[in-house]
């Protein structure tokens, strides 16, 4: 099946460039030009993916994406800005954006990481083992939803694609090279800042004391782990509990 992507840039001559090279890469493309639009299309229509540009008429990128995330909806989203700024970048990741990309980029570099997301997107059903309890934390692999003392906690995609990584490693060191390998499926020429933002954001809303961590642990010199001290892998569900997918808003 063609993967289906949603294309919200408001330039012309990027969003001809774009939809061109996608659709010669054998993917369906739909697009608009403006964020208010491409907010309600995002949330009618499904989309496999979703490339989203920063600076966009009636409504910016970043809003957009925060918007989708609190509805719910756990597709890929490629965020595309000008601003070159780490802190511009930062802010669209912690808002729920899997990935991004500053103007001008290399198109080879957007296929690559298009491919990754598509590749690790959270919509295809875990194997077995799906429900996990860690501390306070309920982690449902097979629903994508995350709980801390029977309270839903929103993640964005990338960061349960971290966390389901972290947990099928459990107290093992994993290097920020293998993270970016396996989670982003980028091999060089990626920041490690990435990882360690996303590591940062997962510990604000995992931990007790994001300063003092205790479930995602600091690997001098390597990166981090899990701390295997709180893990039950065989965990009997009790009482039904309030639920929610990630990204959706508590």
């Amino acid at each position: 099946m063609r993967e289906k992507i949603f294309l919200v840039e408001d330039e012309d001559d990027m969003l001809m460039a774009l939809t061109d090279r996608l659709e010669n890469e054998g993917y369906v493309v739909e697009s608009c030009q403006d964020g208010k639009h491409g907010l309600d299309r995002a949330l009618r229509d499904p989309f496999d993916l979703i490339i989203l540009d920063v600076m966009l008429p009636s409504k910016n990128g970043f809003d957009v994406c925060r918007e989708i995330r609190q509805e719910g909806l756990v597709m890929p989203i490629l965020m595309l800005t000008a601003r070159g700024q780490t802190i511009d970048k930062i802010v669209g990741l912690r808002i729920g954006a899997d990935d991004y990309l500053t103007k001008p980029f290399d198109m080879t570099e957007l296929m690559a990481r298009v491919e990754a997301l598509l590749r690790r997107a959270p919509s295809r059903p875990p194997g077995p083992g799906g429900l996990h309890q860690i501390g306070p934390l309920r982690v449902d692999l097979r629903r994508v939803e995350v709980l801390r003392d029977n309270k839903p906690i929103s993640l964005s995609c990338r960061e349960f694609q971290l966390l389901s990584y972290f947990l099928a490693h459990r107290g093992a060191g994993l290097s920020r090279a293998e993270l970016l390998k396996e989670v982003w499926g980028f091999t060089a020429n990626v920041s490690t800042r990435t990882v360690d933002v996303h590591v940062a954001a997962l510990r604000q809303k995992l931990e007790s004391d994001p300063k003092k961590p205790e479930l995602i642990l600091t690997v001098p010199g390597l990166g981090y782990k899990l701390s295997d001290g709180f893990l039950q892998q065989k965990f009997r569900p009790g009482s039904p509990a309030e639920r929610t997918s990630v990204g959706k808003k508590p």
